[in-house]
């Protein structure tokens, strides 16, 4: 998985959320108004099929950065902390926000909030944010938008500037075909997409509900969850330009 990113600018803010299971979702700031932990939180509520949005995650499983003007000096500066739950992801954090092999400070744990036992009792809730959908994702801000602490009604108001594509094949048990399938899908999507995607596949044998829930009633099928619209193609995965037209958006009617 690639993730192709414009060069960043020389003052930002910059902040990451991370799952336990190890996905992250992130922003930077060249405005430097915000923190933008509520939309975060939002997105991954969207595109992981969360109950809630996990602002429980926040006081845990975050990095923030900041790059700033010394005025004295007239030297950019910067200040990088993560929290323990994440110290051990800094060689992501640098390749997200251009920082080279600095050495992140660590965030002072918040008693009570990160206790781990009391982490664990959201696991059964939200037992998506505990696997590792391989996403990284980049939540574009830029443009103006409503204060950060302003409640995130509807992950709508981000759409539009979320890059990235979330993807899920449904197959009938693990076969020859399946995995040919796969093969082709993933030379199409690393070839066409220019943005970062995750691509989950469901064997509608042991999960028949999460078959139910995506409105899946045959195999193969590719849903595009994310970004909205939702789409869907059944059977023929080698159609190239079917698929490129749902990866837009378009109808495949």
């Amino acid at each position: 998985m690639t993730l192709d990113k414009p060069p960043l600018p020389q003052l930002f803010k910059g902040i990451a959320l991370f799952t336990p299971g190890g996905d992250l979702i992130y922003c930077i700031d060249p405005s430097k108004q915000g923190r933008w932990h509520l939309h975060l939180c939002a997105v991954l509520q969207e595109i992981l099929d969360l109950p809630e949005p996990p602002h429980f995650l926040v006081p845990c499983y975050t990095a923030t950065i900041d790059h700033w003007l010394d005025p004295r000096t007239q030297q950019i500066q910067t200040f990088a902390e993560a929290y323990p739950a994440v110290m051990r992801h800094q060689a992501v954090l640098n390749a997200i926000f251009g920082t080279g092999e600095l050495a992140w400070q660590s965030a002072p744990w918040q008693e009570g909030l990160c206790d781990r036992l009391v982490l664990t009792t959201y696991r059964s809730t939200f037992p998506q944010l505990w696997e590792d959908h391989d996403l990284v994702m980049q939540l574009d801000l830029s443009e103006p938008t409503p204060s950060y602490y302003q409640p995130v009604t509807s992950a709508q108001q981000p759409q539009s500037k979320t890059k990235g594509y979330v993807l899920r094949l449904f197959v009938a048990g693990h076969s020859a075909a399946t995995e040919r399938i796969l093969k082709n899908l993933h030379e199409l999507l690393e070839k066409y997409l220019g943005n970062p995607y995750t691509l989950k596949v469901i064997d509608v044998l042991t999960n028949p509900e999460q078959a139910e829930l995506d409105q899946v009633s045959a195999t193969p099928t590719l849903v595009k969850v994310w970004p909205h619209p939702i789409r869907r193609i059944a059977g023929d995965l080698d159609n190239v330009e079917k698929i490129l037209q749902m990866l837009a958006g378009q109808d495949n009617s």
